[in-house]
């Protein structure tokens, strides 16, 4: 299974995520086990927990736009926007017919939906009342949408609806419309509203899948043996991908360079999980990216807090790596904001990436006892972890009706 000769790397990072609004403070949080969980009211529902993001809206949108667009769409535009400044493009004079727009969601239209309907309910819903903004809110395309609109992007936009998987199957897409030549920037990633809708909150609670704690900054414990669930998060991320030549060529930093990826489908339940076609979709990747199991140094992993998903995964990683692979580390992001649904692959990948030049692990929090089920050999539990090499970030998500994606980075190497 052969790569294609162009290279693709990633120049820059835009962020939004519940414990931080840049990849430096999100960073630094990751590294001192500080949660971005708190409490949370919502319609119906009542208090509950989820991972809120408290990003500036105002510092790249007026008013008037958040009255017209979405949450989601709000959140993209800000992770875009940060991107492009992060990766010091000189966007006066970048070609936007050459600029491509690929976020993952896991649903779209729940949230303004919800909202229009509560709303209607007021005025004995008399439909007069509908906002004529509904459509252009919920169409599935919406927030790369609206980064577009914002940005004066004229190139591709579309979303990628993908569940969970949703973060990483973005960032596939940028990387193959590049190889394809489709265009020259990729501003690619996943985004989630999903605290905003009651619906998610209330599915989860009736599947007795939805999180709860005491304290809200230990409610989101994967592989700990008393977890009970997964806590709902917000949140959004957008890498700015080029092919090699591109960004040599301006000058720019490179934060990692795209080393190989894989998509595949269980085939077998609406929710439950299939370790073996996970396990197949992790292998496949690293055969992808010309790589061995022992040559992946951090695998950042997909696990929600949920008793079997966890074990599952576990169950999965271990059909790859062998005992032989010493040098592979394994943690969880989700442990400090939650379950961040569409956005969740690519925040937690991100979260990982500057370790390929500080080579630190940040832990998995909330573990007080590990599951003995989840017990994996260099599982970063509580505190960072310097690690001898780390030259390659293997980050796993997985979705509902079984869909699984695999995205494998690299140090860039001249």
């Amino acid at each position: 299974m052969n790569m294609p000769t162009e290279r693709i790397v990633i120049t820059g990072v835009g962020i939004t995520a519940p414990n931080g609004d840049s990849l430096t403070a999100f960073r630094e949080n990751l590294l001192h086990g500080v949660s971005g969980v708190e409490r949370f009211t919502t319609r119906y529902v009542g208090e509950t927990l989820a991972g809120v993001c408290h990003f500036d809206p105002l510092r790249h949108q007026k008013r008037k736009d958040l009255r017209c667009g979405t949450r989601a769409g709000s959140i993209a535009v800000y992770a875009a926007n940060e991107a492009v400044r992060d990766a010091r493009l000189d966007w006066a004079a970048v070609d936007k017919t050459r600029v491509g727009v690929y976020l993952g969601i896991t649903e779209h239209g729940n949230v303004e939906t919800e909202h229009e309907i509560h709303e209607l309910g007021k005025y004995n819903f008399d439909i007069k009342y509908w906002s004529h903004y509904h459509n252009p809110r919920t169409v599935a395309n919406n927030p790369a949408g609206e980064v577009t609109l914002n940005m004066g992007i004229t190139g591709p936009h579309y979303t990628i609806g993908g569940a969970c998987a949703a973060g990483n199957l973005g960032c596939i897409q940028g990387y193959q419309q590049l190889l394809l030549g489709e265009v020259d920037v990729a501003l690619a990633g996943g985004v989630s509203e999903s605290i905003q809708s009651f619906g998610i909150f209330a599915g989860f609670k009736s599947q007795g899948a939805l999180a709860e704690h005491l304290d809200p900054t230990k409610a989101s414990r994967p592989f700990d043996l008393k977890r009970n669930g997964i806590v709902i998060a917000e949140g959004g991320g957008v890498f700015i991908m080029e092919r090699l030549t591109d960004a040599r060529a301006r000058g720019a930093t490179i934060l990692a360079e795209i080393a190989g990826y894989a998509v595949n489908s269980d085939a077998t339940d609406f929710v439950l999980p299939n370790p073996e076609r996970q396990s197949e979709c992790i292998a496949r990747a690293i055969a992808r990216a010309g790589l061995e199991p022992r040559d992946i140094h951090l695998v950042n992993t997909h696990a929600t807090g949920t008793k079997m998903g966890d074990i599952q995964e576990c169950q999965a990683l271990r059909r790859v790596f062998s005992a032989e692979c010493h040098d592979t580390h394994y943690n969880n992001t989700k442990s400090f904001i939650g379950h961040a649904m569409g956005a969740a692959g690519v925040l937690e990948l991100a979260g990982n990436l500057p370790a390929l030049n500080d080579r630190v692990v940040h832990p998995t929090i909330n573990v007080d006892e590990l599951d003995p089920e989840c017990a994996l050999p260099n599982l970063v539990l509580n505190h960072p972890k310097a690690a001898a090499r780390l030259d390659t970030i293997l980050n796993t998500s997985f979705g509902m009706l079984g869909i699984n994606s695999v995205l494998i980075v690299k140090r860039y190497r001249p």
